[in-house]
């Protein structure tokens, strides 16, 4: 019998639940969780104390510890055939009818998240490995309001999945009586009710590891994946990884990462959006990294220019796929000059990566799916540019903590502002992937709104030609409030709008930086 006092809820009012929750699913994940929670909140107060030195001015560093591993000549495991040509990958939230879309698209991988793109309701969690049960098999299906039916083509993208960072913690399923980590059981029932099937169909698990700021973090996954696959009973080896390089940290390990994860690695991507974040974060005390407008951002200078060149020479030294980033751009419904204008920047942006060795890209909607394969089909005959060495010469410390130049704005100000309090409306309703203005916002970039407020503030900086105080930007957020009550219309009274600004409000006059702002707003889902 399952106990149920193990669970918050009771996960089989949840339709198809009891496949999920199957005994012998609970036992395996159960008996991950005793076997590596410890470790896991090791890893979790070391991230604690080196922000603590941060905090004091210290800096990240290439490590003397580990300079053999940088120097030596060594290559990752070979990469599986299915996973040799990436050069457009689909992401999005394991909702049902995103999953048979991208799986669909014609992309060469999609990537089913539980992570940033995911409000992570026990719903969307549960349903989300029902889905994925069915995405496998073949067996998914959907049929909208209108009667309209969704099925999987014969061929489909390579699945992908990424199961949640090691900070957050899944709280409606218990173990010993505490709540479990959130990666242990995306990945842990995902694994066991997958992973023999996919053998079985040709491929294999795959995964995305996100937010991992070193690589004894790194470590700890692959001997996750090594203990799991020996209880199934499944060859060592078997699961491959493409780590997101999404923190600061990280991209002086990448090597080191690599290193750690060689038998079970295959790929590093530019996690553009956290990586900002956690630039921003790591050196939230430090008035020589404030950083200006959003949109001065960008990937072809400073700071992110060379964590992009950095990577692709690391990958190819090791043997592994550089894969670039998040093209956040969707559709413009009923405006062909603003939808080829957003179109005409993912081409640029991905012409960049292509010609800067990156093997593929992401995407978030499946009409960016053609434009992406045509820049990267022009430009890379082959499956992928692995053989492509030292592309980009040498990159310094120095390059790696470089700020971007630019204008702080009253505009990039409100931007910031309208965008957050929508996301986090939308993520407050179970929503964890929204269109606004034209871009797809997940949780990553909602976080770049609130700590680029958050630091503007907390320095004090100048915005066009004021100084930002907290009663200027309380005022603001005020005023833009009306803007977006006009802009949803009817939507606002029914919404979650006044809850997300007292939460975005409370975190950006906060004394210290929120780390995540999932850790303090989970409590607020069902």
């Amino acid at each position: 019998m399952i106990n149920l006092s193990d669970f918050k809820d009771n996960p089989f009012m949840i339709e198809s639940a009891e496949e999920v929750f199957s005994v012998e699913a609970i036992v395996f994940v159960s008996d991950l969780v005793r076997t590596f929670l410890w470790r896991i909140e090791d890893i979790l107060e070391q991230r604690r104390i080196q922000q603590k030195l941060f905090d004091c001015g210290k800096l990240p560093h290439f490590l003397d510890a580990t300079k053999s591993i940088r120097e030596s000549e060594w290559k990752v495991a070979t990469i599986p055939n299915d996973l040799q040509d990436r050069r457009v990958e689909i992401t999005g939230p394991v909702e049902r009818k995103m999953i048979i879309n991208a799986l669909n698209s014609g992309a060469n991988v999609f990537m089913a998240d539980f992570e940033d793109s995911l409000s992570p309701t026990w719903d969307n969690v549960v349903q989300g490995q029902v889905n994925l049960m069915g995405a496998v098999r073949h067996t998914i299906s959907f049929t909208n309001e209108a009667g309209k039916e969704y099925k999987l083509n014969d061929k489909t993208a390579v699945l992908m999945v990424r199961p949640r960072g090691w900070h957050l913690v899944e709280k409606h399923f218990k173990v010993d009586g505490k709540v479990i980590p959130a990666s242990l059981f995306d990945f842990g029932f995902y694994f066991f009710h997958n992973a023999k099937e996919l053998i079985a169909r040709g491929t294999a698990p795959y995964f995305y590891l996100p937010k991992m700021e070193s690589h004894e973090e790194a470590q700890l996954w692959n001997d996750v994946f090594i203990y799991a696959q020996q209880q199934l009973n499944i060859p060592v080896g078997t699961i491959r990884a493409t780590c997101l390089i999404e923190t600061i940290t990280a991209a002086f390990e990448m090597d080191e990462i690599l290193w750690e994860l060689k038998d079970h690695v295959c790929a590093l991507n530019t996690g553009r959006y956290d990586y900002i974040f956690s630039f921003i974060k790591k050196f939230a005390e430090n008035p020589d990294f404030i950083l200006p407008d959003r949109v001065a951002i960008t990937m072809d200078t400073a700071f992110l220019q060379a964590y992009c060149k950095l990577l692709v020479n690391t990958c190819h030294k090791r043997g592994a796929h550089a894969m670039g980033g998040m093209a956040a751009q969707i559709p413009v419904k009923n405006d062909p000059v603003a939808n080829e204008a957003a179109f005409e920047k993912v081409r640029v942006d991905k012409l960049r990566e292509v010609m800067g060795g990156f093997s593929g890209a992401w995407v978030s909607h499946p009409a960016l799916v053609k434009v992406v394969k045509d820049v990267f089909d022009q430009f890379m005959p082959a499956p992928n540019q692995i053989g492509q060495r030292d592309l980009h010469p040498i990159i310094r410390e120095a390059n790696l903590l470089q700020p971007h130049q630019g204008a702080r704005t009253m505009n990039g100000l409100r931007n910031n502002i309208r965008v957050a309090i929508q996301y986090l409306e939308a993520w407050l309703r179970g929503v964890g992937a929204v269109a606004i203005y034209n871009l797809m916002e997940d949780a990553a970039t909602y976080q770049i709104n609130y700590a680029l407020v958050w630091q503007w503030l907390h320095h004090n900086v100048m915005v066009d030609d004021v100084v930002l105080t907290e009663e200027l930007l309380l005022q603001t957020i005020d005023e833009e409030m009306v803007v977006i009550k006009n802009e949803v219309s009817k939507k606002f009274d029914s919404g979650k709008f006044q809850q997300a600004k007292e939460l975005f409000t409370k975190a950006v006059l906060a004394t210290e930086f929120e780390e995540f702002f999932m850790l303090s707003a989970y409590d607020l889902l069902d």
